[in-house]
């Protein structure tokens, strides 16, 4: 699971029907040093299936993988990453 900063949506022309009722958003990965600054690295984004309505600016746990299809089960979703959770805080020690 990582830790993500939401920085926008996708809007789509088509989608496969399984994906109806929930949207697309894009987000970049925060390493730990990142979580309570302001000043973000340019790390690569990537796109994250969301159910929860997420917004830009918010922190999310992202699942990626078999795991981000597992909430689904025995439902088939063609999805690679899923918003499992909005975080409030996050605390590092």
């Amino acid at each position: 699971m990582k830790i993500a900063e939401v920085i926008g949506k996708v809007t789509l022309s088509r989608k496969h029907p399984s994906l109806d009722g929930a949207r697309w958003l894009v987000a970049i990965p925060l390493k730990s040093d990142e979580l309570n600054s302001k000043k973000k690295k340019k790390t690569e984004p990537f796109v994250i299936y969301d159910e929860l309505g997420a917004s830009p600016g918010c922190q999310i746990a992202v699942s990626e993988g078999a795991e981000a299809a597992a909430p689904f089960h025995p439902d088939v979703k063609p999805i690679d990453a899923y918003v499992s959770a909005i975080l409030d805080q996050v605390e590092v020690y």
